[in-house]
């Protein structure tokens, strides 16, 4: 779908990475510029690292790219840097203000010289932020750690950077946008994506919960605030987790467990009534759950139309897909993987003879 559209990566670590990897999926051309003799920071970041001695971390999110090693502070690299904007449709960066400009590759500069070309900066905490930004930090002021993890336990973040994750796919939909506006009007234009807005953003339910009622959110667990029963179980032999969307399913799931006491009962006929009712609700279905294996709740659920599933690892989950050690979990948009990952400066000589006809 992006078969011939140039982007110019000048980013690192994990969003901005990822945004330039979903767009190499959809086919277009990436070039990844690195710092020479350590590259992307990432490269550094494990065990675990593969046969090539790159890190699982770095992998996830550079496939599809080719890469450059040029140094910003050396005026032949700049002038090459400059010469790639030039023939570039799209620049991604992650660097904090000043950093671009201080080194003669100012942005908005570079934009008025070159109308139609899309710039994307993606920060911590907005344009005029100088912190860095980490996920961590993000999640937590950004109100996640506080409605994550056991009620009576510590604030705890999600175990994926997913604040990166994020911003990173917000940053692609926004260039995405920006492409389809400049094919009417042949202009460019310059986009701001941060992991702060992105995850302020992503609290959705969550947060519109707190702007109706005016009370802070709190932590669940694995339970949901506004639904029941939406949450884990203990079957006999290991968890279940069972989630009831509609009045409809929860139907089906108490027929499903025979609980003709809690299907005769008009008050839980309603999520509403349900959700006043959630201490007895669970208390029920938590000591039926308790009498039978996961596996025989399965299929009778399964046979119900009540969404259910076992709490599976990673490496589980991982099996029903195409990942692979060396290109990562396949795409999740209609998108191919053409090339591994690069090692650090693979294709700088190449790009030096020939800029963008490398591809």
């Amino acid at each position: 779908m992006l078969s011939g559209v140039r982007i110019l990566d000048l980013s690192r670590v994990l969003a901005g990475p990822l945004c330039t990897m979903i767009l190499g999926d959809l086919g277009a051309d990436v070039l990844k510029i690195e710092r020479p003799g350590d590259g992307d920071e990432t490269r550094g970041w494990g065990p675990p690292f593969d046969p090539r001695g790159e890190s699982a971390y770095y992998l996830s999110v550079n496939r599809n790219k080719l890469s450059l090693a040029a140094d910003l502070d050396a005026p032949a690299d700049r002038a090459l840097i400059e010469e790639l904007i030039a023939g570039a449709d799209v620049v991604v960066d992650n660097f904090r203000p000043g950093t671009l400009e201080r080194r003669g590759l100012a942005p908005d500069a570079l934009l008025a010289r070159h109308p139609a070309l899309v710039w994307c900066t993606i920060t911590g905490f907005g344009p005029d932020s100088t912190r860095p930004g980490y996920d961590f930090v993000v999640q937590a002021e950004c109100g996640w750690m506080a409605i994550t993890g056991s009620p009576d336990g510590d604030p705890m973040k999600v175990g994926v950077a997913l604040a990166d994750v994020l911003a990173g796919k917000d940053a692609a939909i926004a260039i995405l946008g920006a492409l389809v506006a400049r094919s009417r009007s042949g202009r460019g234009r310059r986009l701001h994506v941060s992991l702060a807005a992105s995850a302020t953003a992503a609290l959705v339910n969550v947060a519109q919960n707190v702007l109706v009622t005016g009370h802070d959110a709190g932590r669940w667990g694995n339970a949901h605030p506004n639904l029941v029963p939406y949450q884990l179980f203990r079957a006999a032999d290991r968890p279940i987790v069972i989630a009831v969307g509609s009045d409809a399913q929860w139907r089906a799931l108490v027929r499903a467990l025979d609980l003709s006491a809690l299907a005769e009962d008009r008050s839980l006929d309603t999520n509403a009534g349900r959700l006043a009712a959630r201490a007895r609700v669970i208390d029920v279905l938590s000591r039926r759950l308790a009498e039978e294996p996961a596996s025989s709740w399965r299929a009778r659920l399964d046979a119900a139309g009540v969404p259910n599933g076992e709490v599976r690892g990673v490496l589980d989950a991982l099996r029903a897909t195409s990942a692979d050690p060396l290109t990562g979990v396949a795409p999740s948009i209609p998108g191919t993987v053409r090339r591994p990952p690069p090692t650090l400066d693979e294709h700088g000589a190449l790009v030096r003879a020939r800029g963008w006809d490398a591809f």
